[in-house]
């Protein structure tokens, strides 16, 4: 079972382009395994590397930037369009990130993250702005998201930014409580026994 997400306090690594498309987070040609592990090193493949060579990393690519860090990925608008592959979740997730910020997610991608324990959450198009604004001025910046109450955070401003985001009531129970589908099925057995009992069903 994954663990829950509840809590999350990190530094953030921004990826401030607007339009990034499953084929820019993870490419086509690397679609071939089933497992879900292993895609770290292919995340953003053809922005990380010249030549598709490992051993040559765009200097100027924030995830080759050793300034920053985090489990928070902050994107620009329109995050996760294109074609609808999975796989573009579990690259991110393996990575090591568990949330990603944007002002706007892809429906389909945004579904294929939260059922891989990827937090997306969306923000306004000014609150997505500070955050860039702040990790820009300052790498070790954190923002906290609070998935119980739905708000983010962006710590150490003198003004409190915040903002409350959305999420599915069944979305977010089976994140703070680390449940796939099966998982929270079998989490309402009691509730389904008791009810067939009192209704003789």
């Amino acid at each position: 079972m994954n663990k829950g997400i509840n809590i999350i306090r990190s530094t953030g690594v921004p990826l401030n382009i607007e339009n990034v498309d499953t084929d820019q987070i993870i490419p086509a040609r690397f679609l071939k395994a089933t497992s879900r592990d292993g895609f770290d090193k292919n995340l953003f493949r053809d922005w990380r590397y010249e030549d598709d060579d490992e051993s040559k990393p765009k200097k100027d690519f924030p995830l080759n930037n050793p300034v920053y860090k985090g489990k928070i990925l902050v994107a620009a608008k329109n995050f996760g369009c294109g074609s609808s592959r999975e796989h573009a979740a579990w690259a991110i997730k393996d990575y090591g990130f568990d949330v990603v910020v944007s002002s706007f997610f892809a429906d389909i991608f945004k579904n294929n993250s939260l059922n891989n324990f990827l937090l997306p959450v969306t923000v306004s198009e000014k609150f997505l702005q500070q955050i860039f604004d702040a990790i820009d001025k300052n790498p070790e910046t954190e923002l906290e998201i609070n998935l119980e109450n739905q708000i983010i955070k962006l710590l150490g401003s003198p003004e409190g930014f915040a903002e409350a985001f959305d999420i599915s009531n069944y979305k977010k129970t089976c994140l703070l409580n680390g449940y796939d589908d099966i998982d929270y099925l079998l989490s309402l057995k009691e509730d389904i026994t008791k009810y067939e009992l009192e209704n003789k069903l």
